[in-house]
């Protein structure tokens, strides 16, 4: 994809994306309005009473968008008692449905709530993961299918005055769309545009996209990819975009790989209304959510003058090419791993019990490491570094009134790319709470990693040694810079999933924790489950209630499954493709 496509105004200087305005029920969302906090309901949508519940205690909570899952129009006519509740309880709130394979649950729920999310991967089209070539007659003759079956939903919403989610999954692609375009962001943009331009035909503008992924790089490219295509449609094609990143899993990991998709996004200026996906109560997710709104928008901005065209292509991820460096032991830059340095007072503190501090090990003392820290903006600055005969290692200076995300930026734009970066998750260390902390060093820090740029991380903004090594750690997995120990991909709960998601997830965890670099996806149902096994070594996905089937990769191999004993026949599936390895006696946590 060519990189005179642009997805903001400026990599410098922040620039919200000019939207126009969509209207949900009372919440109106894009142009100059704050960014919307959205969630989702877990209880079973033929349970009222629960979900009445549940949504209440999201709003209660500052949710000002909930969606509800409508598998079949039988549940999506439960949604007339669930609203009717909400309403009697005096919350006006917008109600969502959440659509998949079924049109006609789209047509009953639309009667009843004020927003239909539509996925294009499975709204008419099927995914069996078929490979066949389409020619381009057999193409236009499924998207005159797709035109039969969906017009009359964009009639009726329109004439209801009812929203939609264009929402693309990068899990649940179309085997159409997978076949022409590929597994890519290229394909969910153009799954998504097929559908805006049926809408358009209809003159129906009430309608926001969504290009979610569990990668946060894909995720990344996908929106970015998508914000630029929309620019070269024309400027009635400036919808709102909804951010979010499906399967973020719970805890420490899900909120970082949050914050590096939605948050990298959100300082860029890109994101109208967002949902944090967290595999727990989703009263939870809100206060991250509000978190990473705050966070994106109180980034620091100092002054740049100069505009640079990137010399990174920002819709296809690629390591910058720096050359190597020896310090303290370490080789630095190339293809080499994303090192981790320290401060002197922090190696201090812990160099007594590395020992016992297990894959979280510092690497490099910042004072002993001879890196250069300038101010990018200083052009005297970079042509002395730029004329050294041997590649450097160079940071950014503390104490500068910029935005990291900017001045790091600037740093790989003046740089000769030989030259080797330390990226810092900020340039002002202070005193906060934890959570800001975790937010700001992910957005930062994945970002840049997200942009190529880096070959070394030192996090300064959280004072405890051994809680800055673990998120530090922790953020380079997350941005697939450095796998240093078992990935999940886990989705949040919802009303279509067949099992406790959470307490299945942490069983997997206890049993497969130690497995250092597999990667295994746990689905409630199978809406992105085959999708996202794809990015997954090995699955488990609820195929019906109380019955579990086991995927490699993306190919289901193992099915109806008695839960009780899919955990240990999961292990098993791990030794049968030689994964496997013995826990060791104690695992350390920091």
């Amino acid at each position: 994809m060519s990189v005179e496509l642009q997805y903001c105004e400026d990599l410098f200087r922040y620039q919200r994306r000019k939207s126009r305005e969509v209207t949900v029920g009372n919440v109106k969302m894009g142009a100059d309005h704050p960014v919307v906090v959205q969630s989702m309901i877990t209880s079973d949508t033929r349970d009222t009473e629960a979900c009445v519940a549940e949504v209440l205690q999201l709003a209660e909570a500052g949710c000002q968008i909930v969606r509800i899952t409508a598998q079949t129009k039988k549940y999506a006519a439960n949604l007339e008692n669930i609203r009717d509740g909400v309403r009697a309880a005096g919350c006006d709130v917008p109600l969502v449905a959440d659509i998949h394979f079924k049109p006609d649950a789209a047509f009953e729920a639309a009667k009843w709530v004020e927003k239909i999310r539509v996925n294009p991967g499975n709204f008419v089209d099927k995914k069996k993961f078929e490979v066949r070539e389409y020619t381009d007659k057999q193409y236009e003759e499924e998207l005159e299918r797709i035109r039969e079956e969906f017009s009359p939903l964009v009639a009726l919403c329109k004439e209801l005055g009812r929203a939609m989610r264009i929402g693309t999954n990068h899990g649940s692609l179309s085997d159409r769309i997978m076949n022409r375009y590929g597994d890519t962001p290229l394909g969910m943009v153009e799954s998504a545009l097929e559908f805006a331009r049926l809408a358009r035909e209809q003159d129906y503008h009430n309608f926001v996209f969504s290009m979610k992924a569990s990668n946060p790089k894909v995720m990344i490219e996908a929106y970015r990819l998508l914000v630029a295509r929309l620019a070269t449609e024309g400027p009635d094609w400036n919808y709102p975009l909804h951010l979010g990143v499906t399967e973020a899993g719970d805890g420490e990991d899900g909120r970082i790989k949050s914050a590096i998709g939605i948050g990298s996004l959100l300082a860029d200026g890109i994101g109208d209304t967002i949902r944090v996906s967290l595999t727990e109560d989703a009263v939870y997710e809100i206060p991250v959510a509000q978190a990473l709104v705050e966070e994106a928008k109180n980034l620091p901005e100092g002054t740049i003058d100069e505009s640079f065209a990137p010399l990174w292509n920002p819709f296809e991820y690629e390591r910058r090419k720096s050359d190597l460096v020896s310090r303290c032991g370490y080789q630095l830059g190339g293809t080499e791993l994303m090192r981790v340095f320290i401060s002197r007072k922090k190696w201090d503190a812990v160099s007594h019990k590395l020992d016992q501090m297990g894959d979280y090990q510092p690497e490099i003392v910042l004072e002993d490491s001879g890196v250069m820290g300038i101010d990018p903006r200083d052009a005297e600055a970079i042509n002395a570094i730029n004329a050294e005969s041997e590649p450097q290692l160079v940071t950014v200076s503390d104490g500068l009134d910029l935005a990291p995300i900017a001045a790091f930026r600037l740093l790989a734009a003046r740089l000769d790319s030989r030259h080797v970066i330390l990226l810092k998750d900020t340039l002002n260390p202070r005193d906060d709470d934890f959570l800001p902390t975790l937010l700001r060093a992910a957005i930062t820090l994945g970002s840049l990693i997200c942009d190529g740029i880096g070959d070394a991380v030192i996090l300064q903004g959280e004072s405890a040694p051994g809680q800055s090594l673990r998120l530090t750690y922790n953020i380079l997995q997350a941005a697939g810079a450095r796998i240093f120990k078992t990935d999940y991909v886990a989705c949040p709960s919802c009303g279509r999933t067949l099992f406790n998601l959470q307490d299945t997830t942490q069983k997997i965890r206890e049993a497969t924790g130690h497995l250092k670099g597999v990667r295994i996806a746990v689905m409630g149902c199978i809406v992105n489950g085959p999708g996202e096994m794809a990015d997954a070594d090995f699955g488990y996905v609820g195929g019906a209630p109380g019955k579990i089937n086991l995927y490699v990769g993306k190919q289901a191999v193992k099915f109806n499954i008695p839960e009780a004993e899919a955990v240990d026949r999961l292990t098993d599936l791990i030794s049968e493709h030689g994964k496997w390895i013995e826990a060791p006696a104690t695992r350390v946590e920091i």
